[in-house]
């Protein structure tokens, strides 16, 4: 049967011939996506469907999805599709996330020059005939310091654009090397160093839990008078009513602001404020990107429809068909040790070792290394996948090593991955077991073996009597449900951990009254 596609956003002519040249029917509705009700009532009849930022795709449209294989989303954020929703059905997400990197940062750059030079207010005086010549002064950029938040590719190429202008480039990135810091001829800060340097700051991140606000009262408190702060990145980054004050009061020179923490922005804090220059999510708004991110998407689509071939796929892997069955468990184990390491680090990272042991060391370890650096990568950034999680990686700097043997243990297949960082080296190692399942058999040196849960909670202690009946009442006084619980150690009253699935996420409060029992080192949240 002839797969079928909806496109339910504005998309590039293109797509629409590139899935007629497949043999795919495609039916073209650009403004279905604004209408949730009409989108869950037809999506039922196609295998595909072909977004851009419009449509939003709920957990009530894929409910009625039923015959749904794929989303394709032309752009790189996916915050309008409800990933595990569609996970949960079966659906396929893509992006594409690398079509409109040169936009953005060209963008980035626009908003910079034009808050230097206070270009649109200058523009709506002249044209009102008002020739205010002496109030438009405006700073130059050359040798001044840009301060970069966020050095990936967006961020990257923002850099070798602001080097261009004469410009020092001084960035904040966990994820940057040294070396590649020196490749890209940026000088690699804290974020405290930033805020205090430079006399521009850009954002380049992704909005997660730990850069949400990351631009707050306080942060630019810290930063220098007159400082400008341009934002083509994520809304949610900036606290809107703290930029709004320091624009009012002086301290922030000039802003220039694409996104807003509530879309479409009709109505913002930032509306009206002096010096600010704010435009409708622009950053990846040019004809180049929009015609490259659709013929994209259409190419991917296709061949997942027509061949089962998945790429740049947000929530499975990159596996052909005759793989799946065998790899697809050994992706998932991958993956999850990832990221346990990525979830535990939170120094910059250098290097990861992923080594592969017995029966799956002839398998397709290419696939697994990218899941296993997708699952690092993930608590910080949270828009990579399978397919761009090793150019992330390149790019910052961090090197990927993978290695080989036969089996020399008790298991006959098991995975370590060894993460190397500024200040430490961690490994956790695991396999799957007969029933299909991935099991962590060792972290730090110390053998256990756990199923990890949607939540758990993860303690290092000092193996001393009472550090079991301390957490049970903690748990059990907050009405925390525990699923499983697993012990280890190196030896009797030496270093130990504690992994517990419980059956929802451990509160704040509770965290720390798990750190403030006896012999506690270490407690965290871990989510897979």
């Amino acid at each position: 049967m002839t797969p079928k596609v909806l496109i339910s956003d504005k998309l590039s002519p293109t797509a629409v011939n590139i899935f007629k040249d497949h043999g795919i029917d495609v039916d073209y509705q650009p403004d279905l996506g604004k209408d949730k009700e009409k989108l869950a009532a037809i999506i039922g009849e196609y295998d595909g469907l072909a977004i851009r930022s419009a449509s939003k795709v709920t957990e009530k449209v894929l409910a009625s999805a039923n015959g749904l294989k794929v989303i394709g989303r032309a752009g790189i954020g996916v915050d309008n599709v409800d990933i595990p929703a569609a996970t949960a059905k079966g659906v396929i997400v893509m992006n594409t996330p690398f079509g409109n990197s040169i936009t953005t940062a060209e963008h980035a750059i626009a908003l910079i020059l034009a808050c230097a030079r206070q270009i649109p207010a200058a523009d709506v005086s002249t044209q009102a005939g008002k020739w205010e010549k002496s109030r438009f002064m405006g700073v130059e950029l050359t040798n001044k310091t840009l301060g970069i938040i966020g050095c990936g590719n967006i961020g990257s190429i923002v850099a070798d654009r602001a080097i261009g202008l004469k410009m020092r480039v001084i960035a904040f990135d966990p994820f940057l090397s040294e070396d590649r810091a020196m490749v890209l001829g940026v000088e690699k800060v804290e974020l405290a160093d930033l805020f205090r340097r430079a006399d521009v700051i850009t954002l380049h991140t992704p909005l997660t839990d730990k850069t949400r606000h990351i631009i707050d009262k306080a942060a630019i408190e810290q930063m220098r008078d007159g400082v400008i702060i341009v934002n083509c990145a994520r809304g949610g980054l900036i606290v809107e009513a703290d930029l709004r004050a320091a624009l009012e009061s002086g301290k922030v020179a000039s802003a220039g602001i694409d996104v807003f923490e509530v879309e479409p922005a009709t109505d913002n804090p930032l509306f009206g404020a002096p010096n600010i220059v704010c435009t409708p999510h622009l950053g990846a708004a040019t004809s180049e990107a929009q015609e490259n991110v659709a013929v994209q998407i259409a190419e991917q689509m296709s061949d997942y429809l027509l061949k089962g071939a998945v790429s740049n796929a947000i929530n499975s892997p990159s596996i052909t068909a005759e793989e799946a069955p065998r790899l697809t468990p050994f992706v998932k184990l991958a993956e999850q040790l990832g990221s346990f390491a990525g979830q535990l680090t939170e120094s910059a990272l250098k290097g990861v070792r992923i080594e592969y042991e017995g029966a799956v060391s002839d398998m397709n370890t290419r696939a697994l290394t990218a899941a296993a650096v997708t699952g690092l990568l993930r608590p910080l950034l949270q828009d990579v996948n399978m397919v761009s999680a090793p150019v992330v990686a390149r790019e910052r700097g961090i090197g990927v090593e993978e290695v080989r043997r036969a089996q020399h243990g008790a298991y006959e297949s098991y995975i370590r991955l060894t993460v190397f960082t500024e200040r430490q080296e961690r490994s956790v190692a695991g396999t799957v077991f007969s029933d299909g399942k991935p099991r962590v058999i060792q972290v730090k040196g110390i053998n256990m073996e756990a199923e990890l849960g949607p939540h758990m909670l993860y303690v290092t202690n000092n193996d001393k009597p009472g550090f079991v009946g301390g957490l049970g009442t903690v748990l059990g006084n907050a009405g925390v449900n525990m699923a499983t619980f697993h012990l280890g150690r190196t030896a009797p009253g030496a270093d130990a951990i504690c992994l517990v699935e419980v059956d929802e996420p451990v509160s704040d409060d509770i965290l720390r009254q798990v750190e403030a029992l006896a012999n506690v080192v270490q407690a965290k949240r871990l989510f897979f």
